[in-house]
C-alpha cells in the first residue's frame, strides 16, 4: 500500500481527498471528466470559507480555505461518494484557481489534492504563492 491515509468523511458524508491513491485515481484516469454529468455550477459561501461545486442543484464537492489578505490557503478538497470518480474535484480546483488568478490573488496549498492537482497541471503554478506555497513546496511540485 502506498501513500494510505484514512479516508476522511465529515458530518454530511462527504469524503475528504486525503489518500495519495485516491488523488492518483483521481487524476491519472483520462475517463475522469467532468463533461456529461450535468450542469455544473462552482460557486464561493464565503459565509463558510466554502467553494462549492453543484451538479444540477445538489452540491457534489467543496474545497475549504481560508484568507489572509490576497492569498488563500486551500486547506481540504471534499466530495460525495455518489461524485466520486467524475473528475469533479480536478474541475473544482481548477475553477478556483482560475478564479484566483483572474483577481489577482494566490493559493498556499495544503491539500494533498490540490498539490497533485498543480503537479499535474503545470498551467497553474503561476497561481501558487511563491513566498507561502504550502505543501507544493515539499513536494518539488511533483506528488
Amino acid at each position: 500500500m502506498r501513500g494510505k491515509t484514512p479516508t476522511e468523511r465529515n458530518d454530511e458524508g462527504m469524503i475528504t481527498l486525503t489518500d495519495t491513491d485516491q488523488v492518483t485515481e483521481e487524476l491519472g484516469n483520462p475517463t475522469n471528466s467532468a463533461a456529461g454529468v450535468g450542469r455544473v455550477v462552482v460557486t464561493d459561501d464565503m459565509a463558510a470559507d466554502v467553494f462549492e461545486l453543484a451538479v444540477d442543484g445538489r452540491t457534489a464537492a467543496g474545497l475549504l480555505y481560508s484568507t489572509a489578505g490576497t492569498r488563500v490557503t486551500l486547506l481540504a478538497t471534499s466530495v460525495f461518494p455518489q461524485f466520486r470518480g467524475q473528475g469533479l474535484a480536478s474541475k473544482l480546483i481548477g475553477d478556483v484557481l482560475d478564479t484566483l488568478r483572474a483577481q489577482g490573488r494566490t493559493a498556499t496549498l495544503t491539500c494533498p489534492f490540490t498539490i497533485a492537482f498543480v503537479a499535474s497541471h503545470p498551467e497553474y503554478a503561476d497561481v501558487v504563492d511563491p513566498v507561502h506555497p504550502g505543501a507544493a513546496r515539499r513536494h518539488g511540485g511533483q506528488h
